[in-house]
Formats: C-alpha cells, structure tokens, sequence
C-alpha cells in the first residue's frame, strides 16, 4: 500500500500521543472495506457459475436466468437510494454491519430455493443488501480521505469487485465440484457475516472521535478534506433530494452510471453464459476461465484513482483530473468493445479483451463514484451516490431483458449496443458539469 502513496503529500504536523494509536488508519479502514467488497462479488457471482448445474437440477432455463438475474437488479436499484439515506441517517459502521448481514443471510438461503420463485426471492434480499456497498464506500470515503486521495481510495474499494470476481470462479467451482451448489452458497453466504468482528473493532467512529488516530493522521485528513461535516462533533445537514438535483452536476453522476454500468454488468451477469453457449464450457471450465478479464478490472481500478490524484499533485483541478481521465478509460473501454467484435475469435482472446474492457471501465469508475463527495459535503454524499447508483441499474435492468431476447441470433448487437454507451457516458461529464468542484 505504501507504494500506492508514496507521492502525495508528506503529513506535516506534530502529534501527541495519547493511549494506543493506529498508523495509516484510513488505509485499515478502506482495506475493510475492499474485503467487504470482494466478499460481495463472491456472493453475487456464484449463481451465474453455477448456473449450469443449478438449471440441469431444477429444470430452468436461460429466460428464467435472465428473469431472476433482473429480480435482483431491481431491488439492487431501490436498495441503492434507501441504503444511501440509510448510511447518511445511521453512518458508515452500523450501516456497513446492517448491509453485509442481509446479504450474507441472504446468500446462505440460497442453499434452500426449490425454483424459480424461491430464487428470484432471495435474489431481492441480496440485492437489498448488497446495494449498501458502493454509497456506503463513498460516504466512507468521504470521511476518511482528502480530496486528493479519494479516487485512489475509491480504486482500492472497486478493486474489490474485480478481485472477488478472479476469486469467486475457481473458488466456487472447486467447492461445487466438492460438496455441490447447495453447500457452496451456504460457505460463501458465512464470509460476510464472519467480517462484522473486524469491521466493528477497527472502526469505531470517524476521524475526529476515532480513538485510535494518530493526531497526525486526523489533521492531515481535516485540513485536506473539502467535507465540511468532517471537522466537527456532528456531520453537516444534508440537502434533500430535491436540492440535490437541482444542480446540474448532480445529473452528470447520474447521466454517466446509466450510460457507464451495463458494461460491467453485461460481462458480471452474462459472461459466464456467454462461455457456455459460445465454447460449449462446464462449471468447472467457467470456474477456471472466466476470473481473467477481472485482473484487468482490478489493474484499472488502482491505476485510474492514482492517476486523477497524481494529476491533481502536478496542480490540475478537480475538474481536470477528473476528466482526463475518465476520457482515457472511455477510450481503452471503446476500442476493447469493438474488438470483442472483430477480433474475438477464441475464448482466449475474448477473455483477455474483456480484460482490457474492464480495465478501462474500472479505470472511469472509481473516479464517475467520487464525483458526489466532490460535488457535496455531509449527508448529502450517500444521497446522491445511491441515486447514482439507483439510475445505473436501472439501465442495466433493461439491457438484461433485451440479452436472453438478442443472443438467440447473435452477441454482436448486445456489443456494439454498449460500445455506443461509452461516448455517451463521457460526454454527459462534459456536458453537464461544466466544472466539477465543491458546491457551497
């Protein structure tokens, strides 16, 4: 990780110590998070690999894949707008316990689902759950990190996603080839539950009441943190939704996650589909398989939030920073998509472009999920990073019903549909954020 840092800025303060204090807290705290996030994926992913041998089992077929795979997307979406509101009213702790718990629980029934509605119903408990991930990381974020930092702190958090998804493949087909699905969701759905123990011992409180910060630490992160509910005993008033969106910027987060998400859901809930119908694979050849693009996706995420912060160390604005690159991932995700169309002629070679296809989304992401903490202060950043999230979904929610309809004849559409997405998206930065900066 100290690699990762070592060109921002010296902490230049003197500390008193006072009782037991924890270097680079932040990093403990975003590294929790990052687990949590892989864990996550985990969970998520294991019903797309074992797919095959769950529809062989209980007599479903791809329509009812493509019908439980939206069931979730929908409470995914609604869960993003409640979970958000949710870690702005209660915070960040309890609000991460409260998520991984009902998604864990979750998981674990899965073990128990007889059919279609047995399934499609406890996809909608995940999906309530596992929505509180991503604004709960931005709020988190938001606390812990200065303005410099967060994209990178936000490519550490995302890189969880691309971790648990090189993880989960040979992880779960190796318990499915050992103890079957049922056993497989039960394991998995536990690793949520068993982080809580961790989470609530390392974070006990934001930074200017967590006991174990350095002073150093604290006043580093207060005097770089634009959020100015950050330096006082109570975070600052939230805007309501309304007076959120009625800033143009707010609708640049939004407009760019509904035009942004598909790309990664496409390969997220399809892929392993894809591998099936097109090459003919298992469970076991999925497993084994299908990690390697998130290699890349993990690569982006980590490159894309160091190079905004290193733009802004050279003195760009956060406007600037942000742009440049979200304009260079949209261009790596642009020109991978065109070649899963003309050059794709193998599995291998359609993995390892998807690899540069994730890589370049991971890369636009984590700095599209920082905007909100760029944008507001307080317990207006949940707010508007669940709505964000919200909207993705929902886009995602329509392109899942036209995939099952359009891959009866051919893929190709379903690639040159989200490649004409990615000009979208990055425009829509432009053009309704004129300049990205803290709105007072």
């Amino acid at each position: 990780m100290e690699n990762l840092v070592k060109d921002l800025p010296e902490e230049k303060t003197t500390e008193k110590s006072s009782g037991f204090k924890l270097k680079g807290l932040r990093w403990w705290i975003i590294g929790l998070v990052c687990l949590a996030t892989i864990i996550n994926y985990i969970d998520r992913s294991a019903m797309a690999i074992m797919w095959p041998a769950i529809s062989t089992d209980l007599g479903m077929d791809k329509s009812d894949y493509a019908l439980i795979l939206n069931v979730f997307m929908v409470a995914y979406a609604i869960g993003q707008s409640i979970s958000g509101k949710m870690f702005d009213k209660i915070g960040t702790r309890m609000g991460f316990v409260i998520s991984i718990s009902v998604w864990g629980v979750a998981t674990m029934l899965h073990s128990v689902a007889r059919g279609l509605t047995s399934f499609a119903s406890f996809r909608v408990m995940l999906g309530m759950g596992e929505a509180g991930n991503w604004p709960g990381a931005v709020k988190n974020n938001a606390e812990w990190f200065p303005v410099k930092e967060r994209a990178l702190a936000q490519g550490i958090f995302n890189s969880g996603a691309a971790l648990g998804s090189v993880v989960a493949p040979p992880l779960i087909a190796i318990l499915w080839a050992s103890f079957g699905w049922q056993t497989t969701f039960m394991f998995v759905g536990v690793l949520g539950l068993l982080w809580i123990a961790p989470w609530l011992i390392m974070n006990k409180g934001i930074p200017v009441k967590h006991p174990w910060i350095t002073d150093k630490e604290k006043k580093y992160i207060l005097d770089g943190n634009q959020e100015e509910g950050n330096d006082k005993e109570e975070p600052a008033k939230g805007l309501s939704m309304r007076e959120i969106l009625s800033y143009k910027a707010s609708w640049a987060v939004l407009a760019s996650r509904f035009f942004i998400e598909p790309i990664w859901w496409l390969f997220v809930g399809w892929m392993p589909l894809y591998l099936a119908d097109t090459y003919g694979f298992n469970v076991k050849e999925i497993g084994f398989f299908s990690w390697v693009p998130y290699v890349g996706a993990a690569l982006g995420s980590i490159s894309g939030g160091y190079f905004s912060g290193k733009l802004m160390l050279r003195g760009a604005s956060i406007d600037k920073a942000r742009k440049q690159t979200i304009t260079i991932g949209g261009i790596i995700m642009f020109v991978g998509l065109l070649a899963t169309i003309f050059f794709a002629d193998s599995a291998l070679k359609f993995v390892l472009i998807v690899a540069t296809v994730l890589y370049g989304f991971q890369f636009v992401i984590s700095n599209i999920q920082t905007i909100p903490s760029d944008l507001f202060t307080g317990k207006s950043v949940g707010s508007l990073a669940g709505l964000g999230g919200t909207v993705g979904v929902f886009s995602v929610i329509i392109m899942n019903f036209l995939v099952p309809i359009i891959s009866s004849y051919s893929y190709t559409p379903i690639f040159i549909m989200i490649a004409a997405f990615v000009p979208l998206g990055v425009a829509s930065i432009y053009l309704l954020a004129k300049e990205i900066k803290s709105i007072k």
